[in-house]
């Protein structure tokens, strides 16, 4: 008899609801881990808006509640980075998100791995549940991504049959996201004095997405290239000038080019 009622706790398929969170609702106040995981996720979102890729109705935070009523019980878990193409106009700013309350289902949710936690994996169904179960079968978000920034490794799950499927990269290490029409893969660099391994944005071209001081630096080598190019036209004009001075041709004197 025990062993039948633990069967049938095990098969219970949670009633799910989309309820947004009560004001008077205590959200609890998890601090970021550690200061990589905010500026690992601010680097996602600069690229996106330096780009125009982001638009007025688009959802992007980072460590954000996503909320849920399982059983009648308010689940609440926030992620270090999650999209959302479009949400319902809100005059006031939202302490949280409830997908289909408030709008579009989530379309990527990223959890950046830490040495102190390891719910990213979990799947436990009880109250209050795991991370990759109410990811999954909960709020059913199309793609979750686990990456490590120590070692650089990105785990990239694409929901297959209601299940997550581990997706290999393409031949350049990436990954097409077509809920976003970009590639997603990681990148070696420093940025901010943090020096190791980085999630970055590639357009359908290949032509990765720059961060601020990357396209800072992209416009002063397009500066210095102009003023390098109108210097060589400058001494190559001077040069015929004299030229044609030589040979006793005043330059002054010749017709106007119609170009």
């Amino acid at each position: 008899m025990i062993a039948r009622l633990d069967t049938a706790r095990i098969n219970h398929e949670p009633l799910v609801t989309w309820e947004p969170l009560p004001k008077d609702f205590q959200l609890e106040d998890d601090p970021v881990e550690n200061d990589g995981q905010s500026l690992l996720a601010g680097a996602l979102r600069e690229s996106l808006e330096l780009s125009g890729f982001i638009q007025p109705q688009m959802f992007i935070v980072s460590n954000f509640g996503l909320c849920a009523t399982i059983d009648d019980r308010i689940v609440v878990k926030a992620p270090d980075w999650l999209y959302v193409p479009s949400t319902n106009p809100s005059e006031l700013m939202r302490r949280s998100y409830t997908p289909h309350a408030e709008g579009e289902p989530v379309a990527i949710v990223m959890e950046f791995l830490s040495q102190i936690d390891g719910s990213e994996y979990s799947v436990k169904r009880s109250f209050p549940p795991g991370k990759w179960f109410f990811y999954e079968q909960i709020l059913k978000v199309p793609i979750y991504v686990i990456f490590e920034p120590e070692s650089g490794l990105l785990e990239f799950y694409q929901l297959q049959n209601e299940r997550y499927e581990l997706i290999l990269p393409d031949p350049d290490g990436r990954h097409w996201i077509a809920e976003m029409n970009l590639f997603l893969g990681t990148w070696r660099g420093e940025k901010e004095g943090r020096s190791g391994y980085w999630l970055r944005w590639w357009d359908e071209s290949g032509t990765m997405l720059p961060w601020a001081v990357e396209q800072i630096e992209q416009e002063r080598h397009r500066a210095e290239q102009e003023r390098q190019r109108a210097e060589q036209e400058r001494q190559q004009k001077e040069r015929l000038m004299a030229y044609l001075r030589s040979q006793g041709i005043d330059p002054d004197s010749l017709p106007a080019s119609n170009e």
